[in-house]
């Protein structure tokens, strides 16, 4: 099923731009990866999907509510630069995350449930950070600012996950454990995952497609190579960005 996709869709920071007839489509229950050299507007793909940026032309679409009829959608991202949080931010661990299921639910008034509690446990300890709970964001090192993040996302319960190089500041053992979780995410719990990563040659063993971008004869970025991983999805194919 199609989750989300971008038509013909053009952007860029100035008069000249950056992606150009952008055609791209994520599918339900996947785990993709974009990848590409620096420079090669891979979190501005990401923020276009996620309609945080305005395409100058061209249609972007993000499919709002569930089949089933459980009401909308939810969607949980992870940006870069993560170890932004300062040393005087407030929160500990542990509060930060619980924060993510009051903002999955539109509704920061509520009092806190029991499964509220559980799902907070949950993340952190997907993530290796419940030891770690009640430590202040500030004091934790940029890998376990990382990881507390994506925790807070998982705790949302997402339909689609969209990562900026989540692995940023992990070592091998964490990168490699950080995979098989999104594994199963996408196996057991049918979650889309995307991600921006510069190590492909580790995440590929897990992912079920791969969206290349690559640079246009004359500058910017056009071109998106989509290779399929794994055999349950379509055989492998290319498509114009």
């Amino acid at each position: 099923m199609l989750l989300a996709s971008m038509k013909d869709v053009t952007f860029g920071y100035s008069d000249v731009p950056c992606l150009v007839d952008v055609n791209l489509d994520i599918l339900q229950g996947e785990f993709a990866a974009i990848a590409g050299p620096n420079g090669a507007s891979k979190t501005t793909l990401l923020k276009l999907l996620l309609g945080l940026l305005k395409p100058w032309k061209g249609e972007v679409s993000l499919l709002s509510e569930r089949d089933s009829g459980r009401g909308k959608r939810k969607v949980g991202y992870v940006p870069q630069q993560i170890a932004a949080f300062n040393a005087g931010f407030p929160s500990t661990a542990e509060e930060f995350v619980r924060s993510g299921r009051f903002a999955a639910q539109g509704s920061w008034f509520r009092k806190l449930r029991g499964e509220d509690r559980e799902w907070t446990e949950l993340a952190l300890k997907q993530v290796g950070m419940w030891e770690q709970r009640s430590r202040r964001i500030g004091e934790l090192s940029g890998g376990q600012k990382q990881r507390v993040c994506i925790a807070r996302a998982l705790a949302m319960e997402p339909d689609l996950l969209v990562l900026d190089e989540p692995v940023t500041g992990m070592d091998e053992a964490s990168r490699n454990g950080f995979y098989e979780l999104m594994d199963r995410q996408v196996r057991k719990h049918g979650t889309t995952v995307v991600m921006v990563t510069h190590h492909l040659p580790e995440a590929r063993p897990y992912l079920d497609r791969i969206i290349e971008l690559e640079r246009k004869e004359n500058g910017g970025w056009k071109c998106c190579t989509t290779t399929s991983c794994r055999g349950h999805f379509a055989p492998a194919r290319s498509s114009r960005l």
